[in-house]
């Protein structure tokens, strides 16, 4: 890892734990006098709980390990999200022992002391941080060895991350048609000892294992740190994951936060609660007027059920209001809805148009065939028309298909019927679908359901 930033890190924390327990005290010390406090051992517990809960909180939120939110007012939100989730545990804990001694002075005062010794914090250590950097103190000698374009985005991720502590010296390469080259691979040892770096990035793509070790031992021949970017790029993943296991390292090519059971548990809780809040609230007399609708103005069935293909490759029967005149089975048959489809009725229409037809998956969702939030089930027939487009369509199926999902909320929802546009609107769809399941949180499913809900409002779901 980089020089510095377990240190880093782990004064960052140091400072932050400080903080958050002399705000503590100091705000039950104003909500109430400290002789009371001496007498109340539940004001440690809670206080232990909510150191607990910081280190918990800010690794799910990724503030330490932020570099790339460089802006204050990024910092600010996540400083706040952390802060909020202290404040609600408190009001747990005050309500479930009845404790007085935390009044509603005690949370205020907590909060906005938390929040600004926090935030003081992040400031002072950055100015501290910028202004050794601008004096040439707490630098390293970053040299980068292979000026392509993996080498140039590492250079430019470096100079938006000053948190880093490095100041460029240049690249090294093979040859020395590139403007940034400061010299050859050849004459590396010459010019880590003249130019004194520090530390060296090896940014070769298919570099031979001969070559690369002669890099290596360039680098500890003249004491510098140096770092390989392996050449992973070309794959469709970038979460990347390198772990020790029984001294063999191993490089995980795709990271799914849902391959963790705890955050299964709670995706699937969620899905559980949310549908029976809505059965309750909503259904119990929306789909009853719908269906009678439905079966009024037009013949056929009320629902249309079709397989479709769900977690693990596995088939499943899903359920929609029908809102076409001939109930035909597409689970055989690749046809494109288009925006005037004749074979949409008129009420169908309205159902598509509102994402109303959908429905009937709370049921899905019930039964545990599909989540709330997720990649959309894809009818047999679609599923194996895209398979020619995206080889590697299967990986959406290492989650539970959606109601909605990241691309529909972002317009992709549905084919067209121009053959070359589809593919590429299907191709993009699919990605959208990967960068869910591989960036997925509690916090990004509120976030779909959100958008979902504002464009059923305002009609600007995409779908016909």
């Amino acid at each position: 890892m980089i020089t510095n930033r377990k240190s880093q890190l782990l004064l960052k924390v140091i400072l932050d734990i400080l903080i958050l327990n002399v705000s503590f005290v100091c705000s039950a010390a104003l909500a109430q006098s400290f002789s009371i406090l001496e007498s109340r051992p539940n004001m440690f517990i809670l206080q232990l709980i909510l150191n607990l809960l910081w280190l918990f909180s800010t690794n799910i939120t990724g503030f330490y390990d932020s570099y790339n939110l460089t802006t204050y007012s990024y910092k600010a939100v996540i400083i706040l999200k952390n802060s909020i989730t202290q404040i609600l545990v408190s009001v747990f804990f005050i309500f479930i022992l009845k404790e007085d001694l935390f009044t509603r002075s005690f949370i205020l005062f907590y909060f906005i002391l938390l929040n600004l010794g926090v935030f003081a914090r992040t400031y002072v250590f950055r100015y501290v941080q910028h202004s050794l950097q601008k004096r040439g103190k707490n630098l390293k000698r970053l040299l980068i060895i292979g000026e392509n374009q993996i080498g140039i985005d590492y250079l430019n991720m470096i100079n938006h991350n000053l948190d880093f502590g490095f100041t460029f010296v240049g690249f090294v390469d093979y040859t020395e048609e590139n403007k940034h080259v400061i010299g050859l691979v050849e004459n590396l040892d010459e010019i880590l000892h003249s130019e004194e770096i520090d530390e060296a990035v090896v940014a070769i793509p298919h570099i031979t294992p001969e070559k690369l070790n002669r890099i290596i031992s360039l680098c500890n021949k003249n004491a510098v740190r140096v770092h390989i970017i392996p050449d992973y790029f070309q794959f469709l993943s970038r979460k990347f994951s390198v772990n020790n296991v029984a001294g063999f390292p191993i490089i995980t090519v795709r990271e799914e936060p849902l391959g963790e059971f705890h955050w299964r548990l709670l995706k699937r809780t969620f899905d559980i609660l949310f549908s029976l809040f809505l059965s309750v609230l909503l259904f119990s007399w929306l789909i009853p007027i719908l269906s009678l609708i439905v079966k009024l103005t037009s013949k056929g069935t009320v629902f249309f059920a079709q397989d479709r293909v769900g977690l693990k490759n596995e088939k499943f029967r899903c359920y929609k209001f029908r809102s076409m005149r001939n109930n035909i089975d597409q689970s055989k048959l690749f046809v494109v809805t288009t925006k005037e489809d004749p074979r949409i009725t008129k009420i169908g229409k309205f159902l598509r148009k509102s994402n109303l037809d959908e429905l009937p998956q709370f049921w899905n969702v019930l039964k545990g065939e599909m989540s709330i939030v997720g990649p959309r089930p894809h009818a047999i027939a679609y599923n194996e028309e895209y398979l020619q487009y995206f080889e590697a369509i299967k990986m959406r199926h290492t989650v539970k298909p959606g109601l909605t999902g990241w691309a529909q909320v972002h317009g992709l929802r549905g084919d067209v019927e121009d053959f070359e546009e589809n593919k590429k609107r299907t191709i993009k769809r699919i990605e959208f679908d990967l960068w869910y399941i591989e960036n997925w949180s509690i916090g990004l499913d509120f976030q779909i359901i959100v958008l979902t809900v504002w464009q059923m409002l305002t009609g600007n779901t995409k779908g016909y």
